[in-house]
């Protein structure tokens, strides 16, 4: 397990230079403040697992500091060393929530014992809250938004593979809460009191990647000033679910197949192999057999992925759960921006209901949170919500017997598009389910202009 990252906060330099030698030949990541307004600084750059530090300092004292952190920090571990004059304060800190005191003079075995011992704690408290989330979230999941019987179908699904250890593929279009299924699965699992680590693969830039998913030696590039994990490290022991798989780059897609099948690892500078623990979860939103027939996709990878494939359906598959998720979200976004829930009442609802949803339930939050913010006197109105052209208005095409231009019917679906989204051609994209820059390329071909997205 790696090593904490610790905050020593100490005005005098030679006691400082001590007690980070101590920390550092112990393995500790050690950052120094000289000031409780230099560690406040340093709590808002980066983020910590202790912080040590006196209670006489300049400025404000030692139990200021700590007040600041547990309403800023609450999860961050504070240890307070104290001189034997003021060891009645530090006391006191430890009453009100501080984890543990050292006094002055102390031993290098004191300081070390402390710290590890506090460290622990704070770690054991995480894991109960985590079980307790897990408990929380495992007795709701048999309640998730969704009656349609594609729904309960999937319902079923997730909770007899849970309990496996094999990989899953979550396929369905953007929108249909491929996530929300992976966390579901991983609440459901023997591995929820472990971390649950999202990847959304399509934004990682390119020369980064490597990096990020199997982590970097110090000194491995320019600017890596000490060891960094990578997101199978991050997930150890725990799930790893990696979203928009179909956008990895085929390099990246072969060392994935290995640490997939060896269950190793090695970070970019480091010679040593680390073994890995963790379940994984992919999904895309594309069909992977197609991506793999145009060698997009690595054939090996793809069967190691799709060992138990899951289907979420579309939004428009399951019209009779919009009423549910859309009282939901009224909910959601109501306690969030502290406002009273608004009704919705049955024209509103009928211009919900009426919608495709091309961009699924993601498309109905945000447009029941527009309407949320808008709305008056308690409740929506349809001019509240989004423009949402009806389901008759969507684009529906049947191919003649005598054939087809294609080059018109191209042009065609981009203009009925573009006029879809309003002119916003990322979203119109979307509803082509085409990549932007292959968007971008087409409407320039044929001459159509849009908005930016």
């Amino acid at each position: 397990m790696a090593k904490a990252t610790i905050l020593l906060v100490e005005d005098e330099a030679p006691q400082r230079a001590l007690l980070h030698q101590m920390l550092q030949d112990e393995g500790y990541e050690v950052v120094e403040a000289g000031s409780a307004e230099q560690a406040l600084e340093c709590l808002q750059q980066q983020r910590f697992d202790l912080v040590l530090s006196d209670w006489k300092l300049p400025g404000a004292n030692g139990m200021e500091l700590f007040r600041n952190l547990q309403s800023q920090c609450p999860e961050v571990a504070f240890v307070m060393v104290s001189a034997y004059g003021t060891i009645a304060r530090a006391v006191d800190a430890v009453r009100a929530g501080a984890d543990d005191y050292l006094a002055k003079p102390f031993t290098r075995e004191a300081v070390l014992l402390s710290v590890e011992r506090s460290l622990r704690a704070r770690r054991l408290e995480d894991e109960n809250r985590r079980l307790n989330q897990a408990l929380s979230e495992r007795d709701r999941l048999v309640d998730m938004i969704g009656r349609a019987p594609g729904m309960q179908r999937l319902y079923r699904q997730l909770e007899k593979v849970a309990g496996t250890e094999a990989t899953v593929l979550l396929c369905g279009e953007s929108g249909t809460g491929k996530e929300l299924a992976a966390r579901a699965l991983h609440t459901l699992s023997a591995r929820n009191a472990g971390p649950f680590v999202a990847v959304n693969c399509a934004a990682i830039p390119t020369g980064l990647a490597e990096a990020e998913f199997f982590g970097a030696c110090k000194g491995a590039y320019s600017g890596s000033d000490r060891d960094r994990p990578g997101y199978f490290q991050m997930a150890q022991q725990g799930t790893l679910f990696l979203d928009e798989i179909a956008e990895l780059a085929p390099d990246l897609q072969a060392k994935l197949l290995r640490a997939i099948q060896d269950k190793k690892i090695r970070r970019i500078g480091g010679n040593q192999e680390e073994n890995v623990e963790v379940r994984l979860v992919a999904a895309t939103h594309r069909n992977l057999e197609d991506e793999v027939a145009a060698g997009r996709f690595r054939e090996d990878l793809f069967y190691r992925l799709n060992v138990l494939q899951l289907q979420l359906p579309p939004l428009r598959e399951r019209k009779e759960d919009i009423p549910l998720l859309a009282d939901h979200f009224l909910d959601l976004f109501a306690k969030r921006h502290g406002i009273t829930k608004p009704r919705l009442p049955t024209e509103a609802r009928r211009r919900l209901l009426d919608h495709p949803w091309p961009g699924n339930v993601r498309q109905l939050a945000n447009a029941v949170e527009r309407a949320v913010l808008l709305s008056e006197d308690g409740q929506v109105t349809p001019s509240d919500l989004p423009e949402l052209p009806a389901a008759s208005q969507a684009i529906h095409f049947k191919l003649d017997p005598q054939g087809i231009q294609w080059e018109a019917f191209e042009k065609e679906a981009l203009s009925q598009a573009l006029e879809l989204a309003g002119g916003n051609r990322s979203r119109a994209a979307r509803l082509l389910d085409l990549p932007y820059k292959a968007f971008l390329y087409r409407l320039e071909k044929h001459g159509i202009s849009g908005q930016a997205r």
